[in-house]
């Protein structure tokens, strides 16, 4: 079946994703899709530094994981998700786009092909999907009514098995028939085929745009929408402590959302222009560009979800100088809350419910000065403790 998928049959005038192969069996692109030698030259240079930093970056958070302890809590399993698949993109994807770029053609054959185009697509979707079950659990911790278990690995296990399970459902399809992978652009790497008009390739495109790239990226934007909401409504009762951390959660949140758009967005425009659109609407230097900004989430990730991360930029310090991690508040489980959550009525807002953490437990050791119901109620309600709802964002 993958072999009648990517037969040289299917070179046909209007499908431009296949060429004859030459005496050596390489795919040669047609000649009307190939870049001019200084572009091959250009596009094989950004993928030597993407391929060369996403594979020291995403390796770095790998050694990190295992050489410290203290960074293998579930919620960290996940970034670790992300980074392993990503590490997969960078040895078993750009290199051999790489040497292609180098030669100005495609090197391995069709069968090289197809497996370039499942293992990119899978990689990558794995890598979105789980960014979108991080902020849902990161969304699921700050909001939760009681403490979070440090030591359930359980859920996030459940979390990065449906990740991978889910890519598979959407990258396996054209291995069978439902669309195919082939040549994209000028003829240098390989995808799903996007300049396919029949309805077969067409449903299979629509699909997977909406349930790979936008479903991830509206739960990431709730996600993240809903717990700065949260952190505005806690700050507006003490701003004093949580400012300075409600602005670096937003500006931890907007990089994760423009770093997201700007990665995967272009790709998924191109992808919907060269499938809806006049055929050589997309041309091969226009095409190049969102593959390369998709290729560049493996470098992006790391530094975003990992290096700005506390925890990690503790032990990346500690790597460097061979010392013990610096010890710290944030130095802590980012999927355990150091506080339990309490209810508070939000009585200037309709009345809505939202939860804050507690600041601390009670000191059962001094005596407390004892109030009526009411006057506790209102006590509650004017000054609940919001230090560790935002402390959570500083690991």
């Amino acid at each position: 079946m993958i072999v009648s998928n990517v037969s040289l049959s299917s070179c046909t005038s209007s499908d431009s994703a296949w060429c004859a192969t030459d005496s050596e069996g390489h795919l040669d692109a047609p000649s009307h899709s190939t870049l001019s030698p200084t572009g091959h030259l250009i596009v094989a240079v950004c993928l030597g530094f993407i391929g060369t930093f996403g594979f020291l970056n995403n390796l770095l958070v790998l050694v990190l994981f295992c050489r410290y302890e203290k960074l293998r809590s579930p919620i960290n399993l996940l970034l670790i998700n992300i980074s392993f698949s990503d590490l997969l993109v960078c040895v078993v994807g750009t290199p051999f786009s790489f040497a292609a770029s180098t030669q100005g053609r495609w090197l391995i054959g069709p069968i090289g092909c197809v497996w370039y185009g499942f293992a990119n697509t899978l990689f990558g979707v794995v890598s979105l999907i789980t960014l979108a079950v991080l902020s849902y659990e990161r969304y699921c911790t700050m909001m939760a009514p009681t403490e979070a278990d440090a030591t359930n690995y359980r859920k996030i296990g459940l979390g990065i098995g449906l990740s991978w399970a889910y890519s598979l459902v959407w990258a396996v399809p054209p291995l069978f028939g439902w669309s195919k992978y082939g040549l994209e652009g000028p003829g240098t790497t390989c995808s799903v085929n996007w300049t396919g008009k029949n309805a077969n390739n067409i449903s299979y495109i629509i699909c997977l745009f909406c349930f790979c790239l936008i479903l991830p990226f509206i739960v990431i934007v709730y996600c993240y929408g809903k717990l700065l909401q949260a952190i505005k409504q806690v700050s507006g009762v003490n701003s004093s402590v949580t400012r300075k951390r409600e602005q670096r959660v937003l500006f931890m949140v907007i990089t994760m959302v423009v770093c997201y758009l700007l990665c995967w967005l272009p790709y998924g425009i191109m992808a919907l222009l060269a499938t809806f659109g006049r055929p050589g609407l997309v041309t091969p230097e226009a095409s190049i560009i969102p593959s390369i900004l998709a290729k560049t989430s493996t470098v992006i990730n790391p530094v975003i979800y990992i290096f700005m991360n506390k925890q990690f930029y503790r032990c990346f310090l500690a790597l460097l100088m061979c010392q013990t991690p610096q010890s710290g508040s944030s130095f802590k489980s980012s999927s355990k809350m150091n506080k339990p959550f309490r209810t508070v009525r939000h009585t200037h807002d309709n009345n809505l419910t939202f939860m804050v953490a507690s600041a601390g437990h009670p000191n059962t050791g001094a005596p407390q000065p004892s109030h009526s119901g009411e006057q506790r109620a209102s006590l509650d309600t004017v000054k609940p403790a919001a230090v560790s709802l935002v402390a959570h964002y500083d690991t």
